[in-house]
């Protein structure tokens, strides 16, 4: 916004111009105070100077408030007024180059990630598993990096998890424990989180952390997050938030102390990153915080009180604006106290009264110096902004992203072969590889069973043909030596009959037996 040889002016009090050195703009900052005293326009303000500088800044817009930075400032009776008190002329309405992001893609370029980027830990928090359940994560995570199999979206990871429920004994040795109940519990945070949008969330591609390092003409790029729906699930915006700041110091090289911050990373709304947070994810939000500046980050809470933040990052925080509290109760007095502790005194002014007693754009101000010291707090009024303070219109929105550089670079999801696919491929082929040991064991059942009744029939066959053949040659028999015993009766010699008689008995015989078993046969043939 406006420069002085102290750094970057966002500020005025009794003594004059109120800079922040751009040296020490990356040891972080806070930005506290009641609803309603101006922190939105000291964020604007402070964005709008880095914009200029040509620092490039990502901020969450609540409220839609934040777009107007991407549209010159109007002269108003406010601005006029603030413009004679701080000496400065006639304003040079500028606006800054915008970039508007939306994690559900409807009001700006989508921004999105994977399962594996965002990790068992914050995806834990993001779904509100308890220790155990966090644990049966992490196998799910380990077993799919083992197999080499990618976590992208929803459908990866319900798929992971009933592949290690279902083999959950064969992966026990090597793994450990998991349950059924773990395991449906988590299915169940992932239905609820599905429900409230976050598939739009885990998907490719994958937001590239660099699209926020941008400039343009000079001047940093403003890359504007509509959050006003993402608000409504607080722990989703949190998350994805913390996920942001830990790919950025996971990717950025170390670079130490510059002259200006690479980017400045506003948290509006911080005390949701703390909200129900276990010691370990503390732990981690302290490690990050601590860390990215050496990677030129300046990471700045935006919050209505100083203790909503925990101590061990609250110290971590050098540049402070501090709008007004209101202390009604003995916990808000407790709370003004705190707050005014974590200032250098100032002899002017007692800091716990102040905070009290500022008016709606004034703050108490203490920016660490080029040694990096805490300066001594002072009261002062916070500039105006250049760029327009309010929201902006639908179509104002809408031509800035089909102007944007990023428009159509993460409109479109790709879904490309990942854990879903690769197991449901391997459930398919072990299905059909079932039905074809199914259907061979039924074929071979089914020959053994016709062989068997084949081999029956031919036996049965056999035994009721020698039968029937030896029965027939019986009665044949006696039928011959009935007739020729007739025969032989009538004649006259005895000689001669015995000769007859055993000619006639052989011939009669060997005539009949033909002709019954030719008989016997063919009926037993038809």
């Amino acid at each position: 916004m406006y420069t002085s040889e102290n750094g970057l002016y966002v500020a005025h009090g009794p003594e004059g111009p109120i800079s922040i050195c751009g040296r020490m703009a990356n040891r972080h900052g806070l930005i506290a105070g009641a609803t309603g005293t101006g922190k939105t326009v000291t964020l604007q303000v402070l964005a709008e100077s880095f914009c200029q500088a040509g620092v490039p800044c990502f901020m969450a817009d609540m409220k839609g408030d934040l777009s107007g930075i991407s549209q010159p400032g109007k002269m108003s009776g406010f601005i006029e007024k603030r413009s004679k008190e701080f000496g400065l002329g006639t304003p040079d309405f500028q606006s800054c180059p915008v970039r508007f992001f939306d994690v559900f893609g409807e009001q700006g370029h989508p921004m999105r990630t994977t399962m594996s980027n965002m990790g068992p830990q914050l995806l834990s928090r993001l779904l509100g598993l308890n220790d155990t359940q966090e644990g049966v994560l992490n196998i799910v995570f380990r077993v799919a990096d083992d197999r080499g199999l990618l976590l992208i979206d929803m459908k990866d990871m319900r798929s992971m998890l009933n592949y290690v429920s279902q083999h959950a004994s064969e992966l026990t040795d090597t793994y450990g424990n998991v349950s059924a109940a773990s395991v449906g519990a988590i299915q169940r945070a992932l239905l609820t989180l599905e429900n409230q949008g976050a598939e739009k969330f885990f998907a490719e591609p994958s937001f590239n952390i660099y699209d926020l390092l941008q400039c343009e003409g000079g001047k940093g790029i403003m890359n504007v997050l509509a959050a006003d729906r993402l608000m409504l699930n607080p722990k989703l915006y949190s998350t994805f938030l913390l996920w942001l700041l830990s790919d950025l110091y996971a990717q950025l090289p170390e670079v130490g102390d510059m002259d200006l911050p690479k980017l400045v990373f506003f948290f509006d709304e911080a005390h949701t990153l703390f909200a129900d947070t276990s010691k370990a994810l503390v732990d981690k939000i302290e490690q990050v915080v601590r860390l990215i500046r050496s990677k030129g980050v300046g990471v700045y809470f935006v919050t209505q009180n100083p203790t909503d933040i925990p101590e061990s990052v609250l110290g971590q925080l050098g540049n402070r604006v501090q709008h007004a509290l209101r202390a009604y109760t003995p916990k808000d007095q407790k709370a003004v106290r705190a707050a005014a502790q974590t200032f250098r005194a100032n002899p002017a002014f007692k800091t716990e009264d102040a905070i009290q007693e500022l008016e709606t754009g004034e703050a108490l101000v203490s920016f660490l110096d080029a040694k990096g010291a805490p300066s001594v707090v002072q009261r002062a009024r916070i500039l105006y902004p250049l760029s327009q303070i309010g929201a902006i219109s639908a179509d104002e929105r809408t031509r800035a992203i089909n102007s944007s550089r990023l428009f159509g670079v993460y409109d479109k999801i790709i879904d490309r072969e990942s854990a879903f696919e690769v197991l449901l491929a391997e459930s398919e082929a072990q299905a059909k590889a079932d039905a074809e040991a199914q259907a061979q064991a039924a074929q071979e059942k089914e020959a053994q069973k016709a062989a068997k009744s084949s081999k029956t029939q031919k036996s049965i066959g056999s035994a009721i043909l020698s039968a029937a053949v030896g029965a027939a040659i019986s009665s044949v028999s006696r039928s011959a030596g009935t007739i020729v015993a007739n025969s032989v009766t009538g004649k006259k010699s005895k000689a001669t009959g015995k000769s007859v008689a055993g000619k006639a008995i052989s011939s009669a015989t060997s005539t009949a037996a033909r002709t019954l078993t030719r008989s016997i046969l063919g009926n037993l043939l038809k």
